[in-house]
Order: C-alpha cells, then sequence, then structure tokens
C-alpha cells in the first residue's frame, strides 16, 4: 500500500520539450548543438535538423500542458530550469529578468492546480559559453557561476518552490563528460583524472547549492538524483561478484558524497589503482558536508557484470553484459522491474534518507489512432503494462520498510528524446503531433496509459491490482 501521502507525477527536462531557444534572451546552451543526441556529434550552431529547438512547445503551450497534468491529478511535476535562460552566457553579471518571469508563470499555473513543482537546477544544460570559455566544471569557476544561479532562483522563487534536485543523472559525468558537466575538451582526450576532478567540482557545487537553499529558506528540501544503475554478476563466480560491487561503487561513489558527506572509504583504493587524485581546496571537506535531504534517481534498466573482458559490450553508460533471463525495449533497453525494488532497498538501508524515483518509463513507438469519438488516441497497453510491473515492485518495496516520497514517470508528455534526440521514441500519456522531421501540428491526445495513470493516481495506486 503507498502512504497516504505520496506524490504522483511525471518528469520532464526543460531543453527535451521547451523550445524558444533563443526566445526572450535565452542564450545558447550545451543541448542547441547537439542534434543527434547525448552520442552525437556537436556542430558549430544550432541547426534546423536539432528537434530540440522547438521541442514540443512547452515555452508557449505550458497552461494547456499543465492542465493535462492536472486532469491526471498529478501532485508534483518534476521539471528544469535551463540556465542559459536566467543567465544566458552563464557569467552574466545579473540575470534575465524575461527568464525569470517564465517559471514564475510555470510555477503559478502548477500552484493553481496544487501541483508541487519539482525543480532540478542543471538537467544536462550548461550554457554553451561556459562549456567554451571555462571547460565546463573542470573549472573551479564554473562551481561559483553555478552557485550563484541557484542562489538567484532559490530567492526569486521562495514559497513557490520548495522541492530541488541540484544535477540530473550526475554520475553520468564519468562517461558523458559534456552533456553532464559541459566539458568542452573531447572525452577521449580527457584522463580519468581529468573527469574526476570535474567531478569533485560537481559535487562542490551540489553541496553548495544546497547549503543555500537551506539558508535562503528553511522549507527547501534538496535532493541529488543520479542514474540508478544496479549490476549484478553475471554468475556465481566469485571474480564476477567483486567485479560487480566494483560497478556499483563507481555508481555509489555520488550519492555516498551527496547523502552522506564525504567521499568513501573505497575511493582512495581506486584512486591508488588509477594513479589518480583529486585536487581539494581548503574548506572542501566541510563544504561536502551539506548533505542532501532526500535521494531521487532514474531507473530504466540494470546491468550484468563480468570479469571476463571478451563477454563485455558497450551498454548505456557502462561496458556490461546483457542479463540473458531480460526482454528489451524497442531501443535496446533491457525491462527489470524488479531491479527498482532492488535499488530502493538498497539506496535506503545505505542512507536511510527518502528517496524518490524521479525517472521511470518505456520510450516505444507509438501508432496515433481514432478514439471513436471523433478524437485521436494511442493504444499503448505495451507502456501501461511496463509501468504496472514497476509500480507493483515500488508498492513492495513501501511494505519492505522503504520510505518512498514519490514518483514521476519519465516524459509524462511526448518530448525530444535525450539519448537519440528523436521524437518517435515515445514516453508520454499525451502524445505531441511531431515526428523525427520536426512536422506536425503539435497537437496533444490523451493516450490510454493518460486515463490508465489517473485511476492508478485516484486510487493511491490500488487499481494497479486490478
Amino acid at each position: 500500500m503507498f502512504p497516504k501521502n505520496f506524490m504522483w507525477g511525471g518528469a520532464t527536462a526543460a531543453n527535451q520539450m521547451e523550445g524558444a531557444y533563443l526566445e526572450d534572451g535565452k542564450g545558447l546552451s550545451i543541448q542547441d548543438i547537439l542534434p543527434r543526441g547525448v552520442a552525437g556529434p556537436r556542430t558549430e550552431e544550432p541547426t534546423p535538423d536539432n528537434l530540440k529547438l522547438i521541442g514540443i512547445d512547452f515555452y508557449h503551450r505550458y497552461a494547456e500542458d499543465i492542465k493535462l497534468f492536472a486532469e491526471m491529478g498529478f501532485k508534483v511535476f518534476r521539471m528544469s530550469i535551463a540556465w542559459a535562460r536566467i543567465f544566458p552566457n552563464g557569467d552574466d553579471a545579473e540575470p534575465n529578468e524575461k527568464g525569470l518571469a517564465f517559471y514564475d508563470k510555470v510555477f503559478d499555473e502548477c500552484h493553481k492546480y496544487g501541483i508541487e513543482p519539482l525543480v532540478t537546477l542543471s538537467h544536462y544544460e550548461t550554457p554553451l559559453n561556459i562549456s567554451k570559455k571555462y571547460d565546463g566544471f573542470r573549472s573551479r569557476k564554473t562551481v561559483d557561476m553555478y552557485v550563484k544561479y541557484a542562489e538567484t532562483v532559490f530567492k526569486r522563487y521562495k514559497g513557490k518552490v520548495k522541492y530541488w534536485l541540484t544535477f540530473n543523472e550526475i554520475n553520468t559525468i564519468l562517461s558523458e563528460p559534456y552533456i553532464s558537466g559541459g566539458v568542452w575538451t573531447d572525452k577521449k582526450k580527457l584522463s580519468l583524472e581529468d573527469k574526476l576532478q570535474a567531478i569533485h567540482h560537481e559535487l562542490v557545487a551540489s553541496a553548495m547549492a544546497t547549503k543555500a537553499a537551506h539558508e535562503i529558506d528553511p522549507e527547501n528540501k534538496v535532493g541529488c538524483m543520479v542514474l540508478a544503475l544496479p549490476v549484478y554478476p553475471l554468475t556465481p563466480d566469485p571474480a564476477d561478484v567483486l567485479k560487480a560491487m566494483e560497478m556499483n561503487h563507481n555508481n555509489l561513489l555520488f550519492t555516498d558524497v551527496q547523502a552522506r558527506g564525504y567521499y568513501p572509504s573505497y575511493t582512495k583504493r581506486w584512486l591508488k589503482e588509477q594513479n589518480a587524485k583529486i585536487v581539494m581546496e581548503d574548506g572542501d571537506e566541510e563544504i561536502l558536508k551539506n548533505s542532501v535531504d532526500f535521494v531521487s534517481f532514474s531507473y530504466y534498466w540494470s546491468l550484468c557484470a563480468s570479469a571476463d573482458p571478451s563477454k563485455l559490450k558497450e551498454m548505456y553508460f557502462s561496458d556490461a553484459v546483457p542479463n540473458p533471463y531480460l526482454k528489451a525495449t524497442d531501443w535496446g533497453w533491457q525491462i527489470d522491474p524488479q531491479g527498482l525494488r532492488y535499488i530502493l532497498n538498497e539506496f535506503y538501508e545505505r542512507y536511510q534518507k527518502p528517496l524518490f524515483i524521479a525517472e521511470n518509463g518505456l520510450g516505444a513507438y507509438d501508432e496515433l489512432v481514432e478514439d471513436g469519438n471523433g478524437g485521436y488516441t494511442v493504444n499503448d497497453d505495451y507502456r501501461i503494462d511496463f509501468l504496472r510491473q514497476h509500480l507493483l515492485q515500488v508498492e513492495q518495496a513501501v511494505e519492505d520498510g522503504v520510505d518512498i516520497m514519490g514518483y514521476t514517470s519519465w516524459g509524462c508528455i511526448d518530448l525530444v528524446s535525450a539519448s537519440t534526440a528523436e521524437l518517435d521514441k515515445r514516453y508520454g500519456y499525451i502524445y505531441v503531433d511531431r515526428n523525427n522531421k520536426g512536422e506536425g501540428t503539435l497537437e496533444r491526445y490523451r493516450k490510454k496509459s493518460f486515463y490508465w495513470y489517473k485511476k492508478v493516481i485516484e486510487t493511491n495506486g490500488e487499481s494497479l491490482h486490478e
């Protein structure tokens, strides 16, 4: 049984939905020159084939979309602020008032329906100028710019926003330093030590923002956010078990620092074996003690570890082995609902802090069809089954004694994929009429899952058992 105050909702990101990429004083972000998504090459400047430049036009349609979220019964809406909409170059002396005013309107619209905003400060969207001029978070100067930005929005939206996340999927910086840390230098030219230093700067920035949030408004609740990647040993071979432990350490490092306030002991051996070090400034250890109030994460898949290098393949931010017991989505992401229960228990046993599932969902090809009443819909039973199976495991974790604040499924409205920058990979309960060629009316249509999720929220999860 879900707690009575469970926060049901959905999750999005500014760069994947807002559009209006240069409107009202917004500057360029690192996403504006990534027309092929996370793994794709950068361009010299924004190109017309970058679907994120228009997104789904949330910038002009936010009232319509939030009204649809309210119709589903959302208690919380996870979104992000586009950093370059507030400080167009990142190092500007003063913030952009038109950017600040836009989010005032969005938050006011949320509160009109009793929806709490859950706001990510940096969701893969460093201002492009910071990336080019300072090499992103490789520079200590970026910490100060990030904290200035954070303090600006904490003060501006005091009383309107009380749930904050500092960085989206902060642990992905190990494999994708450009999108995760704004690091302009080609990742092939970066040493592990280079990436670790950028990681340290992000962790310091997160702790400083957490401290500022609590000082500016004691009602603020700040969470960290990581990509949860539970790793199972491929076999009972002790070598595989130890390999799984090492891979889990690489991810737990980020939550350990942000939730406990210090680097874990296993980091020392890892740094020694990698012949790497992290340069800390005076006071950094004290700063890191500003730990978060809750731990949030995205969950899409699990991995298997093998000590045999010949079995490894590149799988979603890691070198791992496909799990022979699991099926996969159309995009090859393995489906493991029980892994969600597993990681919820692991995080709670480790930190004893409330948890928030900030992303979980199914990207799939959807077909818009007539609904028999003169309108259109998508009969996405496959999505309903995916989400139901995962939510039943969340309920099991609640029964296990895990303190879970809420659940925001990813892409509650169709938006541009981060990994591939396409729109045909759809996650939402709401279909948006736009395709990979950028064609379409941008009209919104309720999918079958829209009404299913509405009932889940209305019954606080009871309908999952029907």
